[in-house]
């Protein structure tokens, strides 16, 4: 293979200089000590692969030969040498001496005209890609400064592209090998299909084609773009999927059409879970059998899977992600995540997959960034900061893809942070809005806050991904604890919008209205459970439903296009619970701290009366980032049933409903103290807030049953 000249004359005093340097010598007796029974005294190889040629699988940044040198390279024979990171570093300078990298800083060429040339006439990009774009079929060339050296890359410029030629059943594919084992071989042809050929049914043929022509000069050109042009991802305006994978909005709307495929994180929009696949029954359950297996790494894989037209899409708990052969588990294309020491903040290390939209995946990182990839290649298109991982943000959940956007949350509750709901582009990843779920300063609820700058670091994560109803055009998305997690005595108050769903519009972030199911939580009853959505008749009328179950142990039942409170069920008893079926969501006992032997406070199941709907006024505009005319307050008081007209069992069971309240009225100062009424008592009107005072716990549990 010729290697085409690059370095000149003109850079030899600089690689004079560079071989002269004073730490050369004592890497060089480092990497003779530590490293040359396996890659000889020059580096040249031997049991272990040639250092000099700069063609660094693993990486050839600083970063990653030090964490090769020290750490050991997992699944090689690449061992840990126990050295500090000062003398990796010299050991790294003298390989970097034998590959002539001092030569980089004075490299020949112009990089803008490189730029032009790699996006036009050199025809480069229709086949690699660059800051996002370009073609997929050739690697991606944004970091290959990284992976290269200088005269690595020059070989590689020059070299001809090594195809196969693949001839089946009177077919002939012709593309780039990307995977083989000892059954199969995976091919990604010209017009970037993937092709996953039996060998038994195929014969391949080894074929070489050369790159485009290009003079010297335009060659440095080349070489001075693609090692010093800055990295930035700036996918283009216009973005036309590719025609064999595209998952439109209009597929997401109706995926329960497509049973054989997975297409968003809760199998669809609107969040059922549901599958309408026959073939496994509960008679032939028993015996499923593993078929393979892909390790992602990491022991809390949480990922839900994304599959389309037989290719899987997984993620990782450390952000690592791969397409799969759904048949047969083989790897098409796998994406390895850099992650700073984001542990040492507050997080909880998982990922819980991808959103899809397009031809592209979304994947939203514990460092906090929103990464966009091409689904055929694995290329990174965008990567943006969603925000700063070091305050204490990050995110696990997957991102929700809707008409032309990737909606996300993030984790805050326990790091005296506030919790917020993004929208960002999906061409360009440009944000398109943000609405924070604690009030903001000019919100009249910032009242439910006291005093209201405990608000300004009142939690209400929004970790989990939310649901859409393409009806109403309504984006539903839940909200965690408040915080402080276990003490509120330092937010007194309902904390609204901690512990509840959001109404938003998808357009602009504008909040229609809200429901919080666990006011003032001091149990870390998160509300972020599932909204799923459903269409249903009530008493004869066919209402659109949002259904959830909570940690707070009551099932609701919501109109999901005004909000109202339609029923309340409790499926369990649980020490300590607050909450109220009677109430329409207002808990029972607010105030009331946990205990270690806990404390039951039970009402009736008695769904409520029809009508009650809380916590229906919106914010103002000041508090969103887009203007919007605030929806007025609506409120109904519920009729207070009349234990006189019940049945006997009805009307012991109404007796029973208001005696328990007790408890919380002698712990818990009236909200209007010269009315003697009690926020416990049944059929009492809920607020929309008031001040609560934190008060001692009852000194004895009380047991209702």
């Amino acid at each position: 293979m010729r290697i085409l000249p690059l370095v000149s004359a003109s850079l030899l005093a600089p690689l004079m200089a560079f071989a002269q340097h004073p730490d050369i010598d004592r890497g060089r007796q480092l990497f003779t000590r530590n490293c040359s029974a396996c890659h000889g005294d020059t580096g040249k190889g031997g049991r272990g692969s040639d250092l000099t040629t700069g063609q660094w699988k693993h990486g050839a940044s600083d970063e990653d030969l030090i964490r090769n040198i020290t750490k050991g390279i997992a699944g090689t024979q690449m061992p840990a040498i126990p050295m500090p990171a000062d003398d990796a570093r010299k050991v790294i300078l003298f390989l970097r001496s034998l590959g002539g990298d001092a030569a980089t800083a004075a490299l020949p060429g112009n990089q803008e005209q490189g730029q032009q040339l790699f996006f036009g006439a050199g025809q480069c990009s229709q086949c690699h890609m660059f800051g996002g774009r370009g073609g997929v079929t050739a690697p991606d060339l944004t970091d290959v400064r990284n992976r290269l050296r200088v005269p690595g890359l020059a070989a590689a410029i020059g070299a001809p592209v090594k195809l196969v030629e693949a001839r089946g059943a009177g077919a002939v594919i012709r593309g780039v090998k990307k995977n083989e084992d000892t059954f199969t071989l995976q091919l990604l042809d010209d017009k970037a299909h993937w092709h996953s050929l039996a060998k038994r049914d195929h014969t391949f043929k080894a074929i070489e084609t050369p790159h485009p022509a290009l003079t010297a000069g335009q060659r440095d050109d080349l070489t001075a773009f693609l090692v010093k042009a800055p990295i930035r991802y700036e996918p283009s305006a216009t973005w036309t999927p590719a025609a064999d994978l595209n998952i439109t909005f209009a597929r997401l709307k109706n995926a329960a059409a497509e049973p054989q495929n997975w297409l968003t994180y809760w199998g669809d929009l609107r969040g059922t879970h549901y599958s309408g696949l026959k073939s496994i029954t509960p008679t032939n359950a028993a015996s499923l059998k593993s078929q393979w297996t892909y390790q992602l790494g990491g022991n809390t894989v949480e990922t839900t899977p994304i599959v389309v037209d037989g290719l899987m899409f997984v993620t990782g708990p450390l952000n690592d992600a791969a397409a799969l052969d759904a048949q047969t588990g083989r790897p098409l294309w796998q994406y390895k995540r850099r992650l700073p020491p984001v542990a040492s903040h507050c997080t909880v290390m998982t990922n819980r997959g991808f959103a899809m939209l397009g031809d592209r995946l979304f994947l939203a990182t514990l460092d906090t960034h929103l990464v966009a990839l091409d689904a055929k290649s694995g290329n990174t298109i965008f990567d943006v900061e969603v925000d700063d991982y070091r305050k204490g943000f990050s995110i696990t959940h997957a991102p929700l893809a809707i008409d032309g956007m990737i909606i996300v949350g993030v984790t805050s509750g326990e790091c005296a942070l506030t919790g917020f709901v993004d929208a960002y582009d999906a061409k360009t990843g440009k944000r398109l809005w943000r609405t924070y779920s604690t009030p903001q300063p000019g919100d009249p609820n910032r009242k439910t806050w006291q005093p209201e700058k405990s608000a300004d670091f009142g939690g209400a994560p929004t970790w989990m991904t939310g649901t859409y109803d393409a009806d109403t055009d309504t984006l539903f998305w839940t909200t965690g604890n408040p915080g402080p997690d276990y003490d509120g005595s330092v937010r007194l108050g309902d904390n609204l919008y901690s512990c509840s769903v959001l109404a938003l519009d998808p357009k602009t972030g504008r909040m229609k209205w809200w429901f919080q199911f666990t006011p003032h939580d001091v149990h870390d009853w998160d509300g972020n459970q599932t909204p799923v959505l459903i269409d249903a008749t009530i008493r004869g009328q066919k209402r659109k439903l949002l259904i959830t179950a909570q940690r707070n142990a009551f099932y609701y039942v919501l109109d999901r296009t005004t909000g109202e409170f339609i029923t309340g069920q409790a499926f369990a008893s649980r020490p300590g619970r607050r909450g109220s079926t009677t109430r329409a969501g207002r808990s029972c006992c607010p105030t009331q701290r946990p205990l270690l032997t806990g404390t039951l406070c039970v009402q009736t199941r008695r769904a409520p009366p029809i009508g009650v709907r809380p916590h229906l006024t919106p914010p103002p505009a000041s508090s969103l980032s887009r203007s919007a005319k605030p929806a007025l307050s609506t409120r109904a008081s519920p009729k207070i049933p009349n234990p006189a007209k019940a049945t006997p069992a009805a009307a012991r069971r109404l007796t029973r409903s208001k005696a328990l309240p007790e408890p919380c009225e002698r712990s818990m100062p009236s909200p209007e103290p010269s009315s003697g009424t009690s926020p416990c008592r049944p059929g009492h009107p809920p607020r929309a807030s008031w001040p609560q005072q934190e008060a001692s716990p009852s000194p004895r549990p009380t047991t209702a049953t």
